[in-house]
């Protein structure tokens, strides 16, 4: 890991290029070495990356690499696990909501009946483990059905607010379009792990 006069350097410091190559290498080289290790502890250390290391560092490491690589991929997971251990109230409400609408993604996202922060929670790393523990494109699907379920229920989120909130319903409304586009990334992303093609 950098330390943090390292990461300090990265954002505004560095040409384009090398911060590519700096994100792909960090990126491969924690899959990498997740993937040969069967320690609990080293899966732990990983799955908390940006609760040790803080998400600007992370932030600095991979929120510039493009959606279809391994870097953009984590990017997205890690970010995702941040919010629902930041705000796992709402991403269960937003989750409920959106099940019924979702079916199919329910399932393959894995949330338990009637999902309470601690189920929501506990598939935010599942996520991360399977990335390291299992099939990273299995993962990369389960992530992105989480997120589509949870589009669904931003959406009648919105509805419901459209009466008293407009603002705030507009703001869940592009909420879940992004929710959808993240969806769409991680989906890609599986797919080019499975063609060899997620670097």
């Amino acid at each position: 890991m950098l330390d943090p006069a390292q990461a300090e350097e990265l954002p505004g410091g560095l040409d384009p290029a090398l911060r590519s190559q700096v994100a792909h290498t960090t990126a491969a080289a924690l899959v990498h070495h997740g993937r040969a290790n069967a320690d609990p502890d080293v899966l732990a250390r990983l799955i908390a990356l940006v609760e040790t290391e803080g998400l600007d560092v992370v932030a600095a490491l991979w929120s510039d690499a493009p959606a279809p690589t391994l870097p953009g991929a984590l990017w997205r997971l890690y970010v995702l696990r941040e919010w629902v251990r930041r705000d796992p109230d709402t991403v269960a409400d937003r989750y409920r909501l959106g099940v019924g609408a979702a079916p199919v993604h329910e399932v393959v996202a894995g949330v338990a009946d009637a999902a309470g922060p601690a189920d929501v929670r506990a598939v935010a790393d599942a996520v991360l483990s399977g990335v390291y523990t299992g099939d990273l494109d299995v993962a990369l699907e389960r992530a992105a059905s989480f997120c589509r379920v949870l589009a669904a229920g931003a959406a009648f989120d919105a509805d419901h607010l459209d009466v008293v909130d407009p603002g705030g319903a507009v703001r869940l409304t592009h909420g879940a379009a992004s929710l959808v586009r993240t969806a769409e990334e991680l989906e890609h992303a599986a797919a080019l792990w499975r063609a060899g093609k997620l670097e």
